[in-house]
């Protein structure tokens, strides 16, 4: 195949797309950039990764945050705080007895997880 024969074909224009030493900067530039440069189309990827967790982390954190703000209300509330401790600390006045009563549901799920 002479130089004649390969003008004529449909393959010519291609090839002198492709060997301008304009595309081929361009490619080259192209692959530099994709993937080989300190700010690749990669690295952009896993920060916009990270970037999505960090804030689904802070729209988690403002909720509990606001949850918290509730609680601190209700507990600004003398009779409300007394209430707090008596449940979760199980906190008790001077000569006052406190009785913990469990349903017979929650011994058997005890035991369950106890075997």
């Amino acid at each position: 195949m002479g130089w004649k024969n390969f003008k004529n074909s449909r393959w010519y224009p291609v090839f002198t797309i492709f060997s301008s030493i304009y595309v081929l900067v361009l490619t080259a530039f192209a692959v530099w950039m994709i993937f080989f440069d300190t700010n690749s189309l990669r690295i952009h990827l896993e920060l916009n990764r990270e970037i999505e967790k960090l804030q689904k982390t802070q729209q988690f954190l403002k909720e509990e945050i606001a949850k918290d703000k509730k609680i601190i209300e209700q507990l600004s509330d003398p009779k409300e705080l007394e209430k707090f401790a008596r449940e979760q600390y199980y906190l008790k006045k001077k000569n006052e007895e406190i009785y913990l009563i469990e349903y017979e549901d929650s011994l058997k799920l005890k035991e369950q997880e106890d075997q």
